[in-house]
């Protein structure tokens, strides 16, 4: 354990990027060789906006990174946070920061993106992809990147994460994040399995329907169980999804660059509740 530690703690850019690429080059493949969905779509056209946005979720991390060094060698000198209110072993250490960082860092700023209107104009960025595959994981306008630093900065003060945890915790969403998108038919026994303590994609597609209520269901990261926890969870069969949003039916709004940059700043658009059964499916499945 703490040769891991060690390594998280100084781990090279070049380790994290190998870890960004090589996921999405890993799952892209894999896309092609077990798909759920054979999608009528241009995968290479699809695959460069998502890029895009990914690139700038880079650019706008860069420079706050230093707050967030910052940030957690204080909280580690100070011993201020959760984490420091008890004795625990190294490994109990580990894992609540991990599970408490995936709680406040992201499950709980995803469902307040929801929630709060002017975050939800940032966040429809990722959910106007009509097409999700592995490219969507990181689908995110500049804006809403500037959120989600915010919250990781909370969770580092809440938590007390030092900043090999943080850097642990940030690859595994990395990751995971990569594989709940991805396009990807997993054996249904082995989908239920992961699903009890990992968000797969089996449970996290049914996030991206275009209609609520399942919009706002699976808010999951890394762990599944804070969605059962808080009632949030939804199992839906997945060959009856339709990607997108049905307030924002223009493609533009699902590939044009220019047009998904300037999304937040439309006027917010509401849509009727509908029931999950009036949903069409128009992809053919493979399942």
């Amino acid at each position: 354990m703490e040769n891991i530690i060690n390594y998280f703690e100084t781990i090279p850019s070049s380790h994290r990027t190998f870890l960004l690429v090589g996921g999405l080059t890993f799952f892209w493949v894999l896309e092609y060789l077990i798909p759920l969905f054979t999608f009528s779509y241009t995968k290479w056209k699809h695959a460069r906006t998502n890029l895009f946005l990914t690139l700038t979720t880079v650019l706008v991390n860069l420079p706050l990174a230093f707050i967030l060094v910052k940030a957690s060698d204080w909280v580690v000198a100070q011993e201020f946070g959760l984490l420091y209110l008890a004795e625990l072993p190294l490994w109990a250490f580990v894992l609540l920061g991990i599970l408490l960082m995936d709680l406040i860092g992201a499950y709980f700023i995803h469902w307040l993106e929801h929630q709060v209107k002017w975050m939800w104009q940032f966040h429809l960025v990722h959910h106007t992809d009509r097409h999700v595959d592995t490219t969507s994981a990181n689908r995110h306008h500049p804006g809403e990147s500037v959120l989600r630093f915010v919250f990781t900065l909370f969770a580092v003060f809440i938590v007390g994460a030092p900043i090999w945890m943080v850097m642990m915790y940030q690859s595994l969403s990395v990751v995971l994040t990569q594989f709940n998108h991805s396009n990807v038919a997993l054996p249904l026994p082995v989908d239920r399995v992961l699903g009890w303590v990992f968000c797969t994609p089996g449970i996290h597609r049914v996030h991206h329907h275009e209609q609520q209520p399942l919009t706002d269901c699976n808010y999951g990261n890394i762990f599944s169980f804070w969605d059962r926890l808080f009632g949030t969870y939804r199992a839906v069969d997945n060959r009856s999804l339709r990607y997108g949003l049905d307030t924002h039916p223009d493609p533009k709004e699902s590939d044009d660059i220019w047009t998904i940059l300037k999304l937040p700043f439309q006027p917010y658009r509401q849509a009727p509740r509908k029931s999950v059964g009036a949903a069409e499916h128009v992809e053919k499945s493979r399942v």
